[in-house]
Order: C-alpha cells, then sequence, then structure tokens
C-alpha cells in the first residue's frame, strides 16, 4: 500500500494514498480498534447538512468568502449523494465528544474540496470547522440525524402499519368474539374493536413521538467549546440552524441555552422515550397475534397468518410466526437501547457530555429496528391476517364469562354459581342455570344474547 504524509498539532502520521482523511482520522483509526461498530451513516449525513450550513452561515456572517464555501457545499453533497463512502472509517468507541468523527469530515471535505479547486484552498480546522467546535457539533449532528431518520424512515412505515390496521378494523369489524383479560376468557367484544386497541397504539406512539422531535429541532451549534460560542460570530447559531432548515426542508432552530445543549441530552432520552412506547405497543400486538394464531390445532386458532418459510427441522409440516419473533426481538433490543441512552444522559461532567457517539448510535439503531420491523410485520405478515370464523364463533359460545350477561337478572352471586356449575359439569351455561333454577329455558333465551354483549 502506498502512503503519504499528513500532519497535525502533534506531528507527521502515515495516511494511504488513495483516501482524503488526514492525520486526526488515521490517529483514530489506529488507536480505536475497538468493536465493530463504526459511526452510524446517518451522522456522517448529518454532518454534510452541518458543515454546509456553517459555511453557509460564514459566507453570510461575512467570515468565509464565496469559493471556499462553494467548494465545502459541493463536497458535502457529494456525501450526501454516496461518492465518498468509505472515507468514514472511525469506530463508535472513540472519544466521548466525537471530535474525532468530527474531524474525520472536516479532513474529507478540506481533501477533497482542494482536489476539486486544484490548489490547497481549505483547511480543516480554519475553513470546515470555522466557528465551530466539536463539543457544539456533534450535538447538533446527533439531533439532525434524529429528526431526519425519525421522520423520513420511522414515522412513514408507522403511517403504513396504521392504515393497515384501519383496513382490517373495518373489514373485520362485525365479527363477535371472545375477549380476553390476564390470559382468563372475558365478555365478548368484536374483532375490529380489538384491532382498534391495536391501531390506537400506534397512533398514539406516532403522536407523542412527533411531539418529542419538536425538542430535538434545537441545535447546539454556536456553543462551540463550553456553550459561550468563544469564536463563533455573533448570530452564527441562528444563521446556522435557517441554514440547516433551508438544506434539509425540515423545521431545526438554535438552542436557547449553549450551556445545556453541550452537557445534557435530555432531548434525546426523551425522544428515545417515545420509541420504547412504540416498541411496547409492538411487544404487544405480536404478541397478541402469535397468541391468536396460536395452534393450528392445540392452540386458540382465532386467526391465521401468512405461512412464509418452513418451522422446523425436524417437524415436517410445522410453521410459525416468526414475523412476531423478530418484532419482539427487536422491540427488546430497543428497550435495552432506551436503558444505554438514559445512563449516557447522566454522565454529562460540567461543560460537556462524552457519551454521545454510543448515545446516538442506539438512537439510530433503534429508528431502523423500528422502521424495519414494521416494514416487515405489515408485508409478510398483519396484511394477511385472516380470521377462523368458525373457531371465533366456537371460542364465544363455550365461555363461561358470558355469564355476564344474566347479572342484571339473577344477580351477581348466582352468576357466579351458574358458571362454576357449569364448568364443574362441564355442561353449557343455559344447562346449568336452568338446574339451579334461576331461570327457565324460555327466559334464558330471552335474555342471553353474546353478540349483543359488545
Amino acid at each position: 500500500m502506498e502512503y503519504r504524509l499528513e500532519h497535525d498539532s502533534m506531528g507527521e502520521v502515515r495516511v494511504p494514498a488513495d483516501v482524503y482523511w488526514g492525520a486526526q482520522t488515521q490517529r483514530s483509526y489506529e488507536n480505536f480498534k475497538i468493536g465493530t461498530e463504526k459511526m452510524p451513516e446517518e451522522i456522517i449525513r448529518a454532518f454534510s447538512y452541518l458543515k454546509e450550513a456553517a459555511a453557509l452561515a460564514n459566507f453570510r456572517l461575512g467570515k468565509l468568502d464565496e469559493k471556499k464555501c462553494s467548494i465545502i457545499g459541493q463536497v458535502c453533497r457529494e456525501i450526501r449523494e454516496g461518492k465518498l463512502a468509505g472515507q468514514f472509517p472511525l469506530a463508535v468507541w472513540q472519544t466521548g465528544s466525537g471530535t474525532q468523527s468530527n474531524m474525520n469530515v472536516n479532513e474529507v471535505i478540506a481533501n477533497r474540496g482542494n482536489e476539486l479547486a486544484g490548489e490547497k484552498l481549505l483547511h480543516p480546522n480554519d475553513h470546515v470547522n470555522m466557528s465551530q467546535s466539536s463539543n457544539d457539533t456533534f450535538p447538533t449532528a446527533m439531533h439532525i440525524a434524529a429528526v431526519l431518520e425519525t421522520k423520513e424512515q420511522l414515522l412513514p412505515e408507522l403511517e403504513k402499519m396504521i392504515a393497515v390496521m384501519k383496513q382490517l378494523e373495518e373489514t373485520y369489524g362485525d365479527i363477535v368474539k371472545t375477549g380476553r383479560t390476564h390470559l382468563q376468557d372475558a365478555t365478548p367484544i368484536t374483532f375490529g374493536q380489538e384491532i382498534s386497541g391495536w391501531r390506537s397504539m400506534l397512533e398514539k406512539s406516532g403522536k407523542m413521538i412527533a411531539l418529542a422531535l419538536e425538542e430535538v429541532g434545537e441545535l447546539a451549534l454556536g456553543g462551540t467549546a463550553v456553550g459561550t460560542g468563544l469564536n463563533a460570530p455573533k448570530g452564527f447559531g441562528e444563521e446556522a440552524a435557517k441554514a440547516v432548515s433551508e438544506l434539509t426542508g425540515m423545521t431545526f432552530k438554535t438552542a436557547e441555552n449553549k450551556f445545556h445543549s453541550l452537557t445534557a441530552k435530555d432531548e434525546i432520552v426523551f425522544a428515545h422515550g417515545a420509541l420504547k412506547a412504540l416498541a411496547a405497543d409492538l411487544m404487544k400486538i405480536a404478541n397478541d397475534v402469535r397468541w391468536l394464531a396460536s395452534g393450528p390445532r392445540c392452540g386458540l386458532g382465532e386467526i391465521r397468518i401468512p405461512e412464509n418459510e418452513p418451522g422446523s427441522s425436524i417437524m415436517p409440516g410445522k410453521v410459525n410466526p416468526t414475523q412476531c419473533e423478530a418484532v419482539t426481538m427487536a422491540a427488546v433490543q430497543v428497550m435495552g437501547n432506551d436503558t444505554t441512552i438514559g445512563i449516557c444522559a447522566s454522565q454529562g461532567n460540567f461543560e460537556l457530555n462524552v457519551f454521545m457517539p454510543v448515545c446516538i448510535y442506539n438512537y439510530l439503531q433503534s429508528v431502523r429496528l423500528l422502521a424495519d420491523s414494521l416494514r416487515s410485520f405489515r408485508i409478510h405478515c398483519v396484511e394477511g391476517i385472516v380470521p377462523n370464523r368458525e373457531k371465533m364463533a366456537e371460542n364465544l359460545h363455550r365461555s363461561l364469562m358470558l355469564v355476564t350477561a344474566l347479572n342484571p337478572y339473577i344477580g351477581y352471586e348466582n352468576a357466579a354459581k351458574t358458571a362454576k356449575l357449569a364448568y364443574a359439569e362441564e355442561i353449557s351455561l343455559k344447562e346449568a342455570c336452568v338446574k339451579l333454577g334461576f331461570l327457565t329455558e324460555e327466559k334464558f333465551d330471552e335474555v342471553f344474547h353474546p353478540e349483543e354483549m359488545v
């Protein structure tokens, strides 16, 4: 491999000749060979918006000339187009401020920009990082990435799942079935009502996520090293946030208190809490689906779900609720990520949080897992749910909790005696009620209508 010499404030470093990064990136690459987790590409994309916005702000405020601004913007667009993939090799497990990834982006933009310009036009610190510090750029990139990925990837998939739920709810709204509480038989419910509970859970989660993102839209940029804004011109934070909004098409604003935005991560904690709520909802829905589909002969068997692949290497013909299992595993991972993010946010020592790379790594993984799980679960399972009307009817009429309909006529205690006798002697509620002398057959038939109990 051929190398070239690059230098930083600590001296010269050998860097592979075919890459755009420089000395500080190379040092980090060699010093942090920890794990396989790399800085998420969503963060690099967010940095490309940030660096272009910072260049525009510096240009508009008279700090950066038009040519440098234009070249920086051109390279940032190349990053977003994927033309510089492979130039951002650093591990998540690096400095807790994300300084080395900030410099990785600065160096790539500077070196690629100089190549485009045909001259030594850009310096990674003096120009690409102008009016910035890693301490305010990394939290800004975190917020940009969180907003963009959640809005662009997760929320659209959530809306698609809600639409499918609405369709199922409408299509099967007339089927009366057994309700269940505590995994025990309860009073009747329609299948449409059951699905409406799932649908409403997803709608509520979507609203909470959207609400949380309003706070994540605040950017730390302009605080520089410790929140004072040292070396940034007046109005830089506002102008940079405006430029980020222009470039992304989404609303961002400068954080009111930069001391808070550098050291606190409560917006990410709050937003991820909403993601955890969605994960909890998906866990519940997937579990309901696999319980209702259990069997096919020795379980509840009230619904049929698509058969996507063989379920056993030894039991011929076995098919398992694999999509439900994938969703629940993803949900568990998101719940674990929430714990990690909460602990990360508690580590804001003095003027800076130093757990930021792992914090945003977990947040973005949760967004990806939830979006992908929603898509897969919808396409390969939920869209294909079909009720087993015969089994639902059979279970409904065998349920002892239908006795609740008799409360107004024979009282709670007598209704309980009726249910216990029917269970003990394996007879119908009607037979038990008549045998106990609480109602005649004719009166029982007159008042007992399970379909009207919903």
